[in-house]
C-alpha cells in the first residue's frame, strides 16, 4: 500500500515538451512566449510586442 497522494490533472495543463503558442492579439500570427494567468486559470499568450495586453489577465 502506498501513502502517495495522486491529484487529478487540471484541464488547463498542457502536455510536457516544447509548446508553441500563437499571440492572442487580433490578427497577430507571431509566436507567443509571454503567458499570463491567475492561479488555477487557463493562461493567455502574447508575443513580445503585445505582452502589455496580457497584464489584464493577472
Amino acid at each position: 500500500m502506498s501513502d502517495e497522494i495522486r491529484l487529478p490533472k487540471p484541464e488547463y495543463a498542457s502536455p510536457p515538451g516544447v509548446q508553441h503558442h500563437v499571440c492572442e492579439h487580433d490578427g497577430c500570427p507571431k509566436d507567443a512566449g509571454w503567458g499570463f494567468a491567475k492561479p488555477k486559470q487557463a493562461p493567455h499568450w502574447f508575443c513580445f510586442e503585445h505582452r502589455c495586453e496580457g497584464e489584464k489577465f493577472l
